[in-house]
């Protein structure tokens, strides 16, 4: 038998080598996960993010027939509180729009109330609901400035170049009064 070989009962018991191994292993380990945590919370949004992402509105001061805009993430959002004159035009004209057809009952969870992202599907501009000349809205409801699509009081589009409606965002009615979008 030489010299280098080791039986096996002196194999099995632990050396101090093997200690040192292991803990310096256990202390690598913790190191790591210690430096490798703060890196994995900052892809967390931050609070100013986590507060974009509902915007709560009170319905009240709201009339029918007007429309007012908020922001949520970033963007514009169309809040109308629609009159019976305009309910009746926007069922009336489920078949009219053939760009992208949608019917008015799909867009709305309260007929007197619409909710839409304001960006145009064309190229992202924030379409008007005032306007003279070519900038009139033709169907009651928005009209983009730069490339002049047209949309309904539904929010669908009439006429493009926009290729789709204005999109619905999530939200829900948390009481009759309040609105909360996102």
């Amino acid at each position: 038998m030489s010299a280098t070989a080791i039986s096996a009962s002196e194999r099995s018991e632990p050396t101090r080598r093997d200690f040192l191994t292991l803990s310096a292993a256990a202390f690598a380990s913790v190191g790591m996960a210690a430096g490798l945590w703060p890196a994995l919370d900052s892809m967390n949004p931050s609070a100013d993010t986590k507060a974009a992402a509902t915007t709560e509105v009170d319905l009240r001061p709201i009339k029918p027939g007007q429309i007012i805009t908020v922001r949520w993430q970033g963007k514009p959002v169309f809040i109308a509180h629609r009159t019976p004159e305009q309910i009746a035009r926007a069922e009336a004209d489920d078949a009219a729009a053939r760009l992208d057809p949608a019917r008015d009952r799909d867009r709305v969870k309260r007929k007197e109330w619409l909710v839409v992202v304001g960006a145009c599907t064309h190229l992202g501009c924030v379409p008007t609901s005032r306007g003279v000349g070519d900038l009139m809205p033709r169907f009651g409801g928005w009209v983009c400035p730069c490339h002049y699509s047209q949309y309904d009081i539904s929010g669908r589009v009439r006429r493009g170049p926009a290729p789709t409606n204005l999109a619905v965002p999530p939200y829900t009615f948390m009481t009759p009064e309040t609105l909360v979008v996102g």
